[in-house]
């Protein structure tokens, strides 16, 4: 292994976000060493973004917070993810946009597939619930957020949140892997 060290910071302190950074990050640059902290950073969208400006603009948000609050430049990447549901045309589902920004300041936002959601869960959010209760409560499960998440479950484990989290990480990293043509 490379000395190499790549410092990122996840805008999240979810254990399930923190775990998919460091995935994409090690399969992304390998031979270097990853190392991940996680700071609280506020999406300043609604808890259960609803619409899927809402959760871009979280993920953006939670990412640049990330990027002024270090002073110091301790870190080459900032990372964050979002996770929101909306209508489309085929019915609901939920999904979630990651963004990314360098040291430099160059930001890539990237989104994961869709999971369509029961529209009878789709009626709670709209409601005001979030995601993630609304799922302990249906599955008479604890903290779904931070295991499989609604993605886990209705898969049956197939994929999770964190496997589409680093999923979407790894092509929102494409253009820092390849900057020449992405200039």
């Amino acid at each position: 292994m490379s000395s190499a060290v790549i410092r990122i910071q996840v805008g999240s302190e979810n254990p399930v976000k923190h775990g998919a950074a460091i995935k994409a990050f090690s399969r992304a640059f390998p031979g270097h060493a990853i190392r991940c902290d996680m700071v609280k950073a506020p999406s300043n969208v609604p808890d259960q973004p609803m619409s899927e400006a809402d959760t871009k603009l979280g993920a953006q948000n939670r990412v640049t917070y990330c990027a002024h609050q270090d002073k110091k430049q301790k870190f080459q990447y900032y990372v964050a993810m979002e996770g929101g549901v909306d209508l489309f045309d085929e019915g609901p589902a939920t999904f979630a946009y990651v963004a990314i920004r360098d040291s430099n300041g160059a930001l890539v936002t990237g989104r994961s597939a869709n999971l369509p959601l029961p529209r009878t869960i789709f009626n709670r959010l709209e409601q005001g619930e979030e995601l993630a209760d609304v799922m302990d409560d249906v599955f008479n499960q604890h903290n779904i957020r931070q295991k499989g998440g609604a993605i886990g479950v209705f898969t049956n484990h197939l994929e999770t949140r964190e496997s589409v989290y680093m999923q979407a990480l790894i092509l929102a990293l494409a253009p820092f892997l390849h900057s020449e043509f992405y200039a």
